[in-house]
């Protein structure tokens, strides 16, 4: 069978069509020029893949790639990275002797998808699915350090944290934060990329500002943009497989 033929025949000219539209705008002509699919049959396809939001059109009525690509590809790479972050995040407490939580961004919060609790004493306890402010924090300021200049401004408006030190994060590659989200906490924490090289998510450490001291990133920056990137390489090697 050849590889591009399924032998289910709609679905392999659907696909045809996706993938015509991979390297930009198409009419209906140039869809049917390229796959070689009958006008009518192009047609009914390309207007089907539209209500199903995997195809759009363009200003002009050219037919684009729609944005459910887009969340496919990002709940399959989210599913990549929750199974590597599970043992990324074991190996960074057991590193730091610290809580490893690892944060992603919706909307005007920051949810925590993944945690490694530290196993005794004082801690900072997030669990799994908590929602926690985009206004404090090392993850929340590295989730919005690389944002567009436009988010930047209107989330800056009611943070604790200024353009300073989202200049410093850019610059050093890491957050810290001391007293910051929570009386008597500090975290450090990096971010995390994925193949387009967009941040899309943030891991890192909290716990007691007692242990951890007034400038956390001196004793902890290191492991967690080490974890950080692993996360990151992981993401790039498994999006090319």
């Amino acid at each position: 069978m050849d590889s591009k033929n399924s032998g289910v025949g709609v679905l392999d000219k659907a696909v045809s069509i996706l993938a015509a539209l991979e390297s930009g705008p198409h009419s209906l002509a140039e869809l049917v020029a390229v796959t070689g699919i009958a006008r009518p049959t192009a047609h009914r396809l390309a207007v089907a893949l539209e209500h199903h939001r995997l195809v759009s059109r363009d200003l002009t009525g050219r037919f684009i790639l729609g944005k459910r690509n887009g969340e496919l590809a990002a709940a399959a790479g989210e599913d990549r990275l929750l199974a590597a972050a599970a043992p990324a995040l074991a190996a960074l407490r057991d590193a730091t002797g610290e809580s490893a939580q690892l944060y992603k961004r919706q909307g005007d919060q920051r949810v925590c998808v993944a945690v490694a609790e530290r196993l005794s004493g004082l801690r900072d306890s997030v669990p799994v699915g908590a929602a926690l402010t985009m206004q404090a924090g090392s993850a929340a300021q590295v989730l919005l350090a690389w944002e567009d200049s436009e988010k930047i401004h209107r989330a800056l408006g009611k943070a604790r944290f200024t353009a300073a030190h989202l200049a410093a994060v850019r610059r050093r590659g890491w957050a810290q934060s001391v007293g910051e989200r929570e009386a008597g906490v500090a975290s450090v924490s990096a971010p995390v990329r994925g193949p387009n090289n967009k941040v899309i998510a943030a891991v890192g450490i909290s716990g007691p500002i007692e242990r951890l001291g007034r400038q956390p990133g001196r004793l902890h920056a290191a492991a967690i943009v080490a974890t950080a990137a692993k996360l990151s390489e992981y993401l790039a090697k498994n999006n090319n497989q």
